[in-house]
């Protein structure tokens, strides 16, 4: 039976891994932001950015669990027979539900334009954006084979690939077309349709026509009372945006979104981890090791992202300024907020594995519904008075609720050893670095130093094991020239 040291190094491994692609993808990101605030305007990318809200939300709806059924069933099925059938069976509904999608999309593009927009002139963006729905959906159902292969290199190859397509088109089609909005989203998922294509090829042996209504039955049961989860996920990640071009505008959208792609960063260390950790977490038989890697698990989670979180937060006007026009500069505000909400989220995710383990999933909804109300709420209440602000501070509010409330209920259902302690140490830690550094209005020098700084801080506040430390200790004297 591997030890915790080398179930760890596996998830470290396929996470890093998976990391890369996520890396090229965040960086690119960030690096288009001049090219969107300066060929868009904040009121054009709000647009853009309801619009991917949108597609989001139905992309859950038409898609019922699935790929979560997927990954269950697929490594509950015994011989490779069962599991061609589970893939086959996977790939064709989410084939047939994304086709029906596109087409309503297509045929009622300028009634939701009217409904969203207050008019049917975005009605292209609209239809554009229901091909990415059919594109997007496709992709996630299709590379997810190479996530329960454990073939972390080549989904990040077929990642990298999607995004420099996607990079280029966009390139194109904003800069030399001169298409605005419209390029960004065609841009968007060229590069996805073209990587899919060239995976349906690659393969053709397993997607084969064949199709078992038993077995989809049997994943419903597994993914439907997933859905609920999801949306109400959604509806804490992605609502805000309809809350803001509804109580205030597109522009507001479009300068909360900037933040939001600056607090993305942390969304990379997330991505990485939250590809890698299902099939990791599922695929350790013992339950006595499970539940001892998952609580360890949990504590570093929260000590790398609450590290990214404290920097991110405390560099965050200085990133705005370089890399977004002038217009965008109040954006750096909700940065912070968003960042340590990410935190939170990254803790659901762990302690959400247990429930899944269990297969225990069918009241889930209660805890993602509770944290959905309360963004709901919040959003209702603060935006009309603080605008993005209220809406960043709706968002951690209600990850803080989803992570607690979750915690709560899989160790009900599935008692894990988590080091609560150490967990909240870590958080505050960097919470107070991030407090006294807006404070004392440091500058750039000194926000850097105390991002730095974070690890050091944990040291007098006992977080750090004996092992650990001998371990950091062993690991500076070998860096010693």
């Amino acid at each position: 039976m591997p030890g915790l040291g080398t179930q760890l190094k596996r998830l470290g491994k396929h996470s890093v891994i998976y990391g890369l692609g996520g890396l090229v993808s965040r960086i690119l990101a960030v690096l288009l932001l001049p090219l969107y605030t300066r060929y868009l305007t904040p009121s054009d990318y709000g647009k853009v950015e309801t619009l991917i809200a949108l597609t989001t939300v139905l992309g859950i709806l038409l898609a019922m669990g699935i790929t979560s059924a997927f990954f269950r069933f697929y490594f509950d099925s015994p011989d490779a027979d069962q599991r061609r059938l589970v893939v086959r069976t996977s790939f064709w509904f989410t084939m047939g539900m994304a086709t029906i999608g596109l087409v309503l999309g297509l045929a009622l593009s300028s009634q939701i334009s009217d409904v969203l927009f207050g008019s049917s002139s975005a009605a292209d963006l609209v239809a554009a954006s229901f091909v990415g729905l059919w594109a997007g959906m496709n992709w996630a159902q299709i590379t997810s084979l190479f996530r329960v292969e454990e073939r972390s290199v080549a989904f990040v190859v077929a990642s990298v690939v999607n995004i420099l397509v996607t990079v280029g088109a966009t390139l194109v089609l904003v800069i030399s077309l001169h298409q605005g909005p419209l390029g960004v989203i065609v841009g968007n998922f060229i590069g996805t349709l073209t990587v899919y294509f060239a995976l349906l090829a690659y393969r053709r042996e397993q997607l084969g026509l064949q199709f078992d209504r038993t077995l989809l039955r049997e994943m419903n049961r597994f993914g439907l009372p997933l859905v609920p989860t999801a949306v109400f996920l959604w509806v804490t990640n992605f609502s805000d945006r309809f809350f803001l071009v509804k109580l205030t505008d597109t522009r507001e959208v479009g300068l909360y979104s900037v933040g939001v792609r600056i607090a993305s960063a942390m969304v990379l260390l997330l991505t990485a981890f939250r590809t890698a950790w299902p099939a990791f977490a599922y695929s350790i038989d013992d339950e006595r090791e499970a539940k001892h890697t998952y609580g360890f698990v949990l504590t570093y989670l929260v000590v790398a992202t609450t590290w990214v979180a404290t920097g991110l937060t405390l560099l965050s006007p200085w990133f705005v300024e370089w890399l977004a026009a002038p217009a965008f500069s109040s954006a750096s505000r909700v940065v912070g907020p968003l960042t340590f909400a990410a935190v939170a989220f990254g803790g659901y995710i762990v302690v959400a594995i247990g429930i899944g383990r269990a297969r225990r999933t069918q009241f889930n909804w209660v805890v993602t519904g509770a944290a959905a109300a309360v963004n709901f709420a919040l959003n209702v209440i603060l935006i009309p008075r603080y605008e993005m602000m209220g809406a960043a501070i709706a968002t951690v509010a209600a990850y803080l609720t989803m992570f607690l409330g979750m915690a709560w209920r899989a160790q009900r259902i599935y008692p894990v050893p988590y080091q609560w302690r150490r967990v909240v140490t870590a958080g505050l830690a960097g919470v107070a670095l991030v407090v006294a550094g807006k404070l004392a209005g440091v500058g750039l020098g000194l926000a850097v130093a105390l991002s730095l700084a974070y690890p050091l801080v944990l040291v007098p506040l006992g977080f750090y094991l004996p092992v650990e430390r001998k371990a950091i200790g062993a690991r500076l004297r070998l860096a010693r020239p």
